[in-house]
């Protein structure tokens, strides 16, 4: 579900139709950029590293989740429930394909 194959909404020849709807929100954009620099990262990390709360977290992670481009592990490290995230292959094309996109809108037609 890329932008590249119509999750962007629209069908027109301007790049900016081609990005992916669902990451193009901050949080969720902010979420995919963390995940990309990682294997996997903590649930609390990725809440302080983008600066939101639990709950705003927790949805946005739901949407890119039910996208297909979040995996979600829940597991006990000792006695403590730990949430770990990690992008899928298919988040991870999705996202470099995003990041094209949006290369192509701030640089322009090549010369």
């Amino acid at each position: 579900m890329s932008g590249l194959d119509g999750a962007g909404g629209g069908t027109g020849s301007h790049p900016r139709h081609a990005l992916d709807d669902v990451i193009h929100a901050p949080v969720r954009l902010s979420i995919m950029a963390a995940l990309a620099a990682t294997d996997r990262a903590e649930f609390r990390f990725l809440r302080d590293t983008i600066e939101v709360s639990d709950s705003l977290l927790s949805k946005h992670v739901i949407t890119l989740e039910e996208a297909g481009y979040v995996r979600v592990e829940k597991a006990f490290v000792g006695k403590r429930p730990r949430t770990w995230l990690a992008l899928t292959d298919e988040g991870r094309r999705a996202f470099h394909d995003y990041v094209s996109v949006l290369r192509r809108l701030t640089e322009g037609p090549p010369p």
